[in-house]
């Protein structure tokens, strides 16, 4: 009997790493992106609804070679807030990464968010694995014309806002800030991402429009319908004849998931956890996966006890 209850001791000892490695070893979740303001590789993601089937999330999928499945892994490590001198002119949006060269490309047509100059509004950043850090926010200048490829020379020397280590709920990072008040027609939101829990900076194009000052329209775009956002809220969108489009594009967040879900269901104050491994951008690392962990516990418990019946 003693040598049987060594035996199944050791089998506990040596199954119970392997199962739970096992269970825990699936396909991995990344990080994050916006989702409203509506980031371009967001909108364009299988998460995206709608907004994949437009003109300009095709064309960037064509390009790209390849559909935007990890939405939330556009980053670069040790990059350590030289942005402007590790990511190329041309290739904001990608943060020069080839798995998303799609998203440079300079059109006046991506799945875009309208917002009122000078007004407040909360950015929400969609995140699938917590992490500290600082997030800052650009907004093109006056004069940026989107048919031409984002350079950094488009986007002022600071942010207009920043937030460090905000809490992570309802599976998102919430940004509060006030627009600047000289922007008009269609603009590039531009949101870096630099973690202090890990080595990585995440980047992000969100096309934004403002109500435009004359009746120019968009530069490079289509003509704003009004110069009020409230006003523009009740005019119709001339591609809306039957159904009116509403303010703001829909956050892929809300979408019915295609694949897991974007964040567990609320997590009030994340903000002090640590990746297991996450320096490295071109991998993909997940924390560990506490409700396999306990079944696989019990798993190998009800094996172990069955063999104690059995003795």
């Amino acid at each position: 009997m003693t040598a049987h209850r060594t035996a199944t001791a050791a089998a506990v000892a040596v199954g119970l790493p392997l199962l739970l490695t096992a269970l825990s070893a699936g396909p991995a979740h990344a990080h994050g992106a916006p989702t409203d303001p509506v980031s371009r590789v967001a909108a364009c993601s299988p998460m995206g609804g709608g907004n994949t089937g437009t003109a300009a999330c095709a064309a960037a999928i064509a390009a790209n070679g390849a559909p935007f499945t990890a939405w939330d892994n556009l980053r670069v490590a040790g990059v350590n807030g030289r942005d402007r001198e590790v990511i190329p002119d041309g290739k904001l949006c990608s943060g020069g990464l080839p798995e998303y060269k799609g998203l440079d490309l300079a059109r006046a047509d991506w799945p875009s968010t309208r917002l009122t100059p000078g007004g407040s509004f909360t950015l929400r950043y969609s995140s699938t694995i917590p992490h500290t850090g600082t997030f800052k926010l650009f907004l093109s200048k006056p004069g940026y014309d989107p048919k031409q490829p984002l350079k950094w020379s488009d986007l002022p020397a600071q942010p207009f806002a920043t937030a460090t280590d905000p809490a992570l709920v309802d599976g998102a990072y919430r940004v509060k800030a006030t627009l600047p008040s000289d922007r008009s027609g269609r603009q590039m939101l531009y949101t870096i991402w630099q973690n202090s829990s890990t080595s990585d900076t995440y980047y992000s194009c969100s096309d934004v429009v403002f109500p435009t000052k004359s009746t120019g329209g968009d530069k490079g775009g289509p003509a704003a319908p009004t110069t009020s956002a409230a006003a523009a809220r009740r005019t119709p969108s001339p591609s809306a004849s039957k159904t009116p489009e509403p303010r703001k594009t829909t956050s892929p967040a809300e979408q019915t998931p295609t694949r897991t879900p974007l964040a567990p269901a609320r997590e009030t104050a994340p903000d002090n956890l640590t990746p297991v491994a996450d320096s490295d951008s071109g991998g993909i690392t997940t924390l560990p996966l506490v409700a396999g962990g306990a079944a696989a516990f019990l798993l190998t418990a009800g094996v172990a006890l069955t063999l104690w019946r059995r003795r």
